[in-house]
């Protein structure tokens, strides 16, 4: 009787979780896995031994952030603290297409993978298909674009907070009053509609600061010509907030004969070359990224789950940055490599460091 007892206690915990609300004094690594909000849970699986197989179901595929992100995530597989633990690591795109990528993810729990990360197409759909992991025990870890759902693992940067380190650190550089150009995201998406929030929840304070806002797309070519024209038509601005796109957004202050002003900007390799170089000139940036190792972060909290250890079920991974007065050349940015990388590849909290050029020359070649 005990043993079946101790195996229905087994059975339940793999379908739903041990959870209560996540401290740093419950959690494993909690410098690196730190709780979303002060009221997030824990979850907590029984233990399984490794080698484990684990696989990710990719969506969109389409740009260099996708191809670098799956790099860093096949790098940090091999490190010498993930490879023994790892039988297999599976990775399949399946485009926009949310039943797609369902499909693919039912494919991996009936193949019989211990986790499956998720860079989701949707933020809902997926609840079926959740409980079919749960019944299977597979844990799930979804992260970048995350699923709305408290039962499975989310990792991820705060984007509002983003979005306020960005209005902290103007509000220092430009001072309280002046005109700001807002660079825009994808209309719509939550990425942009957060970091505008945690933006303006800072300089929104201050009511001699006026705002110009425009949709770059998170794209060079159109933030270039969206702050092309918003130049043209306004004149001087004190200050800059560009999502993405940042490159073309400085070079549109450029070829305008501007001058330099504070900028803050994404994580891109060409707007980190741009304010190297001409920081001395007066252009003073600061660069934020979106780190394309999320999937990297992702596979080591996969493991630690699939280990026994407990983990907020929804993590905020510390934000990569550099400014002007931190750039180095070969370190956190790279001078004779292309424009469109992501440069921020390691989580010094998480004691993930990925080489940032092997990962950019890969991506470029997709090899």
């Amino acid at each position: 009787m005990k043993s079946i007892a101790h195996h229905a206690i087994l059975s339940l915990a793999l379908l739903t979780g041990l959870n209560s609300i996540a401290t740093a004094a419950d959690t494993y690594e909690p410098e690196c896995f730190k709780p979303f909000s002060p009221t997030t849970k824990t979850l907590h699986f029984p233990a399984k031994k490794p080698p484990y197989r684990i696989a990710l179901a990719n969506g969109f595929i389409g740009n260099t952030w996708r191809i670098e992100m799956i790099k860093a995530l096949q790098a940090y597989a091999e490190s010498p603290e993930m490879k023994p633990l790892i039988k297999e690591l599976r990775v399949t795109s399946t485009g926009t297409d949310v039943a797609a990528q369902i499909g693919a993810i039912d494919n991996f729990i009936n193949a019989g993978y211990d986790a499956i990360l998720i860079n989701a197409v949707s933020p809902t759909a997926f609840k079926p298909v959740i409980e079919r992991a749960k019944r299977a025990g597979v844990i799930l870890v979804a992260f970048d674009n995350v699923i709305d759902s408290d039962q499975i693992f989310l990792v991820n940067e705060d984007m509002i907070e983003m979005g306020r380190m960005a209005g902290r650190w103007l509000e220092k550089e430009m001072g309280t009053k002046g005109s700001v150009l807002e660079v825009r995201g994808v209309p719509g998406n939550s990425v942009d509609q957060d970091r505008h929030k945690g933006f303006h929840e800072i300089l929104d304070k201050h009511p001699d600061i006026k705002f110009v806002e425009v949709v770059g797309n998170w794209d060079d070519g159109t933030a270039q010509k969206a702050s092309a024209d918003a130049i043209a038509a306004h004149g001087h601005f004190d200050g800059v907030y560009t999502q993405g796109g940042s490159t073309g957004t400085v070079r549109a202050f450029i070829d305008a004969k501007q001058p330099f002003i504070p900028v803050v900007g994404e994580g891109e390799n060409g707007f980190r070359k741009l304010v190297a170089d001409h920081a001395k000139d007066g252009l003073k940036g600061l660069s934020l990224s979106q780190s394309p190792a999320l999937s990297a972060i992702s596979l080591k909290a996969a493991v630690a789950a699939l280990q026994g250890n407990a983990l907020p079920q929804f993590i905020a991974i510390p934000l990569p940055w550099a400014d002007y007065t931190t750039l180095k050349a070969g370190e956190n940015y790279f001078p004779d490599l292309s424009d469109d990388f992501f440069v921020a590849t390691g989580f010094e909290p998480c004691g993930v460091k990925l080489d940032a050029a092997q990962l950019m020359n890969a991506a470029k070649t997709n090899q």
